[in-house]
């Protein structure tokens, strides 16, 4: 997989245009985790430029009249006067030369990863749109990406309701229709597993995805007999394809706040991960570096015990897919084959799993 933290304009690629420039600032700053504000500031400008013709960028920043469009200040300015003058952005050449992998250890399982299974967009609690997400997953050499976004119940995300979903799966067809071959969004949903098991969202409405990932989001300090028989309940759900963050675990918090961690869920692991091997349902190792979720501990027992695994980025903007990192060196340290992580495997058999 070609990944697009590897494309240096720096060696021997053509230069970016401006708004390529932009996008690419964007993405390595988030990826890194930077604040909000600077990745926004990038994506923002990049956005101003879309509609105005190539010949009117290039009027501006002859003339330094960048700075009277809304949302372009003195750096992103910068960056599309010396993208214009077919030179490499000094902002972004640091970012290229300090890139490299997230992780060390995964580069080479992360080479046979497909795709992604677990993302989300601004339909629900993400940042960003479908169709930049999408552009993203393509540029990182991904032949396919998961939507996930969340159920109902999870108000807090912004859950979709059954007639939000409808409509979102409609989008998801017109974006494929514009890709055209070489890569696949697929219909998906993070689906919260209720308190009795149950999944949060009408078996017609899960008939119609490709790939579910069921996940709990509420009472994550339930009593270990009640969360067991809960995701028991939910593993053997037919529906059900991945185990999304088992624990639900915060090993820190979302800006490296370790006070604002979360401890595991308490339930009986051995049980819940013979479910999965029985049917055939794959535990998430997901890779958002605050959670590194399930604990090794946790993956070693699966691991031991037969299952399937997913590794997933869990993104909730576009810089977050290349969270991937993560979870493979993970992966790789803890001796997970790559045949039983399933989005090492072509779309068609990813498929057919899915759907069995």
């Amino acid at each position: 997989m070609a990944r697009e933290s590897d494309k240096s304009p720096e060696s021997g690629t053509e230069p970016l245009g401006p708004v390529a420039a932009l996008r690419r600032i964007a993405f390595l700053l988030e990826r890194r985790l930077a604040e909000t504000y600077k990745v926004k500031a990038f994506r923002s400008a990049a956005a101003t430029l879309l509609p105005l013709g190539e010949e009117e960028v290039r009027r501006r920043a002859e003339a330094g009249t960048l700075q009277e469009l809304p949302g372009i200040g003195a750096s992103t300015a910068g960056v599309i006067t010396d993208a214009v003058a077919g030179r490499v952005p000094d902002y972004l050449a640091k970012l290229e030369r300090d890139a490299g992998p997230l992780a060390p250890g995964g580069e080479d399982l992360r080479a046979q990863l497909r795709g992604d299974l677990h993302t989300h967009s601004d339909w629900s609690d993400g940042g960003s749109p479908i169709e930049e997400m999408t552009f993203t997953a393509v540029e990182l050499g991904h032949d396919y990406v998961v939507l996930t976004d969340h159920s109902p119940r999870l108000k807090v995300a912004n859950g979709l309701s059954a007639e939000r979903l409808t409509r979102q799966l409609a989008v998801i067809d017109s974006i494929n229709d514009h890709l055209g071959d070489g890569f696949r969004l697929l219909k998906g949903i993070e689906v919260d597993i209720l308190d009795d098991g149950s999944l949060d969202q009408s078996d017609e409405m899960l008939a119609r995805l490709d790939v579910r990932v069921a996940s709990v989001h509420s009472k994550l300090r339930m009593e270990a007999a009640a969360m067991t028989r809960r995701m028991l309940a939910a593993v053997a759900n037919p529906y059900t394809n991945v185990l999304g963050h088992c624990t639900g675990r915060m090993v820190t918090g979302r800006q490296g706040q370790r006070s604002t961690g979360r401890p595991e869920s308490e339930f009986d692991a051995e049980a819940v991960f013979a479910a999965c091997v029985e049917h055939d349902v794959a535990v998430e190792i997901n890779s958002r570096p605050e959670r590194r979720d399930p604990p090794s501990r946790l993956i070693e027992l699966a691991l031991e015990a037969g299952c399937l695994f997913a590794i997933d980025s869990d993104a909730h903007a576009p810089g977050q897919l290349d969270f991937l990192d993560h979870g493979c060196a993970r992966a790789v340290e803890l001796g997970v084959p790559a045949e039983r992580i399933v989005n090492t495997w072509p779309m068609e058999d990813l498929l057919a799993w899915a759907a069995r």
